[in-house]
């Protein structure tokens, strides 16, 4: 049974944890979610999609159905494998699944490049789709940056494997920066030098002894 979208109300996606997507049938510019049951389908796609409620669940599915487009149509099994693409990174708010549904769109035109290059012909045709093939594969890894950040609340993780202390210095470890921290290469250890003594304090100390016996 196929049941078509409906837009009648915004009606928040309830979470169905892991259970299979169903999947969508494309008629013209119409998408249908395929399940018996129209609301449980909704609310499987949007789990999917880490959409908050109907509007994003229809917008999203639209935008992608777009950007699914193989000789100037819509395609279904494109469609269903970039819906499965955004299912595994697991958006979990408005924004990842915005910015999931533009990475699955740019790897998808990144592989349409790559299919162009390998029948491009001649040095100037190779060139030109050589340079669109490397600005969006670079966007691509812009993009898992930035939601690798935003997962972690933009902050930066600084791995310390090598740990040199000067004469006369000390080694901090904790908070350096208001957006960094610094962890030690051996978890559970606790690093504070203090003031390193010189490597003659020793033989001053006993030039010292034996000046007070001398005098």
């Amino acid at each position: 049974m196929t049941t078509a979208m409906t837009r009648n109300s915004t009606t928040p996606i309830v979470r169905y944890g892991s259970r299979p997507t169903p999947r969508v049938k494309l008629t013209g510019q119409r998408i249908a979610i395929q399940h018996p049951d129209a609301e449980t389908g909704e609310h499987l796609m949007g789990e999917a999609l880490g959409a908050a409620d109907q509007d994003a669940l229809h917008g999203i599915l639209k935008q992608l159905m777009k950007a699914s487009v193989i000789l100037q149509k819509p395609d279904e099994d494109n469609l269903a494998f970039m819906i499965s693409m955004v299912k595994g990174i697991a958006p979990r708010d408005s924004l990842e699944t915005m910015l999931t549904a533009q990475m699955v769109s740019v790897h998808v035109a990144t592989m349409r490049f790559a299919c162009r290059l390998a029948f491009a012909e001649g040095i100037p045709q190779q060139e030109g789709v050589a340079r669109t093939l490397t600005r969006l594969a670079r966007t691509f890894a812009a993009q898992m940056e930035a939601l690798n950040r935003h997962r972690g609340n933009g902050e930066r993780p600084i791995t310390v494997q090598n740990l040199s202390v000067q004469d006369g210095g000390s080694a901090i470890v904790g908070n350096v920066t208001q957006q960094a921290h610094l962890i030690a290469a051996e978890p559970g250890t606790a690093i504070d030098a203090g003031p390193v003594p010189s490597r003659n304090v020793g033989e001053r100390d006993r030039a010292d002894v034996m000046q007070g016996a001398t005098a």
